[in-house]
């Protein structure tokens, strides 16, 4: 709970005590009431119920009375307002949500942070729902957080804080993604995820080229720049116009009627553990999709590889095929 918010809610319940405390003793010592009737008069002023008085006041009594009247009208005001913003502050929808997907984060493991909802963070969200990965989002802007589906996990902070990405569940996770529109909030982003997780798998967006290198520096394994891919994009159209059309049609957006490229690891397409050449795997004869590349198990990339290339462990193959053809290889080997 905020500290402002309790010391207020303290302090409009002593005001309220010191108004009540002078209402009785005034009446009780000055104008010689029985307690009782003091007590009385002081919760009907206080309260402004209209009720009689105990017998008719005096000119004396009736200035104490309007000045305890005007005084308590402002105290038990400035107390209902305290009031009324610490329930809402303890019990609000949004708090309730916020704890309810706290829960459900905390039970999380390998999963994806992405810090940054923005157009590049939403399309990230978008991708990984459509292949059914857990993702986290990260989001300081309220408004934005209003905004999101209710089946989206969120947490609400800036980013670049340690406690922030804790409750992300960094230390589980398997990939953050820096989307924020800054790349000094995304390289402190970088150094805060390395520190923290020391094996995970960060891709950061950057806007400059001199940021590049920094955030490579400060630990990502993959650097983004959105306006260099968009920029060649479109030189590309001009240069080799058929050719960027044909790749953009080959999809892995994750929609069932236009995958068109999908990865396969080696413990999938060898289950027994036992390393074959590619022609061994025939994936072609049964699924109808056909390797286009191979990811060894240092990291490198063959394109086209050989059929008798041996697949082996730790390593992945990339294949081309249609809509149904990619439907065959993830029902045959449980992609």
């Amino acid at each position: 709970m905020n500290k402002f918010l309790r010391s207020s809610l303290f302090q409009a319940f002593v005001y309220l005590v010191l108004v009540y405390l002078a209402g009785v003793m005034g009446f009780k010592i000055i104008y010689n009431y029985t307690w009782i009737d003091a007590i009385y008069m002081t919760v009907i002023t206080i309260t402004t119920v209209g009720f009689g008085e105990v017998h008719p006041l005096s000119t004396s009594e009736k200035i104490y009375t309007s000045v305890l009247i005007i005084c308590s009208i402002f105290i038990v005001g400035y107390a209902i307002k305290v009031a009324s913003e610490y329930i809402l502050s303890t019990n609000r929808i949004g708090n309730l949500r916020l704890r309810k997907v706290q829960k459900q984060i905390d039970l999380l493991n390998n999963h994806i942070i992405v810090c940054g909802f923005g157009r590049n963070g939403q399309q990230a969200a978008q991708k990984l729902a459509a292949y059914n990965r857990p993702f986290v989002i990260v989001e300081m802007d309220e408004e934005v957080i209003d905004k999101m589906d209710d089946d989206l996990l969120f947490v609400h902070g800036n980013a670049d804080e340690d406690e922030t990405l804790l409750k992300a569940g960094i230390e589980r996770a398997s990939t953050i993604i820096c989307a924020l529109p800054s790349d000094a909030d995304n390289l402190f982003v970088v150094l805060s995820a390395r520190q923290i997780n020391e094996d995970i798998k960060i891709i950061s967006r950057a806007s400059q080229e001199t940021s590049y290198k920094k955030l490579k520096l400060a630990g990502a394994n993959n650097v983004i720049m959105p306006d260099r891919i968009g920029g060649d994009h479109m030189a590309s159209l001009v240069v080799v116009p058929d050719l960027v059309e044909f790749l953009d049609n080959l999809t892995v957006s994750g929609e069932q009627d236009s995958i068109n490229v999908e990865q396969i690891a080696f413990e999938k397409v060898c289950p027994d553990g036992a390393e074959k050449a590619i022609k061994e795997l025939d994936l072609r004869k049964k699924t109808g999709c056909s390797i286009i590349g191979y990811k060894t198990s240092d990291g490198e990339y063959v394109v086209n590889p050989e059929p008798s290339t041996l697949v082996q462990q730790n390593s992945k193959l990339i294949v081309i095929g249609r809509p149904n053809q990619i439907d065959n290889l993830k029902e045959l080997y449980d992609v």
